[in-house]
């Protein structure tokens, strides 16, 4: 394969340039200027005039239900992955069984096997979720886990979370976390404030964050142990993750689309495809969010792609389950929401979906030769309408929109697994 006069975009490896990249056995086997190669007989030619190339993306925080309801499964999610323009993808362990033991980590890798994107497994931090016992570190990194998350769920026994880092330290692993105090919940899903008061909803204080990253990131500079922060919602966590970088600890974070994207009004339009957890919030909070990814303080795009049945979305609200899929619509809205509407530069956009997840889990990605090669192909000036989705779910307010951006190829070990030439 040869991909030719694409203006490369790799904040990984720093190349930046119009360029030319020729793929061989999956890998890359030569780049030089763009127009200093020449096809050979039976090369497939993709055309990238006028348009960007960069890594694929890297999701450190996707649901692929799997093992689970239905709702997803893990070649089903690889596809929706694909169309987004994701080449790999990290999992969550809160699935039915939770991934807290080799048998159910073995079953995601021998499952993934052959996928359209790359699938990477994290761990959960206690057994069975119960925010008690630890797992396994050491064996469960031996086997394959990239890290550990009891994602879903809050660790709200402060020993617990202690040992928890402690023991990270000791095996060299990042421990992700859902920051969310059950003391300050009185119903999921919705902020509390004006919204959830014109519903008569009881809702989710913005104090359930941040008082548990303020306690996590106190044990981080305790323990020395490295942290994640998990889908940033609210301004006074983007403060508090501020001011603990300066502190030394040694903490990263992520956003999702739909928080740097929606505020809890959407709620009045969308019902249950706007309700997550944490919630959507104010105004002034996606703003923190926006100023937090464009300062660095906050690393990493993340989609917390969570598919859902539409007869449980269907539900009254406080019966029917949080979140929403995120993977095929994530690159449009940080087109639409960071690019055009906030400034960011596209370079640090393409830093927060390729590079920092890169060094969060140390995975060897980039636009260099010898590497497997994992690309994104798009453009930024086209349009993409989301009327369908390649998910087994459609659980998400963005149904039907027309978005900036379009990815127009995805290459995973050097074979194509989308492309969306002729196609909206």
């Amino acid at each position: 394969m040869l991909i030719i006069n694409g203006y490369v975009i790799d904040p990984i490896t720093g190349l930046t340039g119009l360029y030319d990249i020729e793929i061989k056995d999956g890998k890359i086997l030569h780049i030089f200027e763009a127009g200093s190669l020449s096809a050979t007989k039976g090369q497939n030619i993709v055309d990238a005039t006028g348009c960007y190339v960069s890594p694929g993306f890297i999701d450190i925080h996707s649901h692929f239900r799997d093992p689970g309801n239905g709702s997803e499964d893990i070649i089903s999610g690889a596809k929706s992955a694909a169309k987004g323009g994701y080449t790999t993808v990290i999992l969550m362990a809160n699935t039915t069984p939770p991934i807290d033991n080799v048998k159910l980590l073995d079953y995601v890798y021998d499952k993934a096997k052959g996928a359209d994107a790359q699938i990477l497994q994290l761990a959960t931090i206690t057994k069975g979720m119960a925010g008690s016992e630890l797992t396994d570190f050491s064996s469960l990194l031996k086997s394959g886990a990239i890290g550990f998350s009891d994602d879903g769920k809050n660790i709200e026994n402060e020993s617990v979370a202690r040992k928890a880092m402690q023991r990270a330290v000791e095996v060299d692993a990042v421990l992700a976390f859902h920051e969310e105090a059950a003391k300050y919940i009185q119903g999921s899903g919705i902020n509390d404030g004006v919204i959830a008061i014109e519903l008569d909803l009881p809702g989710a204080n913005r104090l359930a964050e941040e008082f548990m990253i303020e306690r996590d990131i106190k044990l981080s500079l305790e323990t020395g142990a490295h942290i994640h922060i998990q889908h940033v919602s609210s301004k006074g966590s983007v403060e508090l993750i501020k001011t603990g970088k300066e502190k030394g600890a040694h903490v990263t974070a992520e956003a999702t689309p739909h928080h740097f994207s929606l505020t809890e009004d959407a709620i009045l339009k969308y019902g249950t495809n706007a309700k997550m957890n944490p919630p959507l919030r104010e105004l002034e909070d996606k703003l923190a969010i926006i100023e937090g990814l464009k300062s660095g303080v906050i690393d990493i795009i993340a989609t917390d792609h969570a598919p859902h049945k539409q007869i449980d979305k269907d539900k009254p609200f406080q019966n029917a389950p949080s979140g929403i899929i995120g993977l095929e619509t994530a690159f449009s809205l940080c087109i639409e929401n960071l690019y055009k509407e906030s400034g960011m530069a596209l370079y640090d956009i393409v830093a927060a979906l390729t590079k920092k997840p890169a060094e969060l889990y140390g995975l060897k990605k980039g636009i260099k030769e010898g590497l497997l090669a994992d690309i994104v192909i798009y453009d930024i000036d086209k349009t993409t309408t989301y009327d369908s989705f390649v998910s087994k779910s459609e659980n998400t307010p963005f149904k039907g929109k027309t978005l900036g951006g379009k990815i127009l190829y995805t290459i995973h070990n050097g074979h194509i697994v989308y492309s969306n030439i002729n196609n909206n």
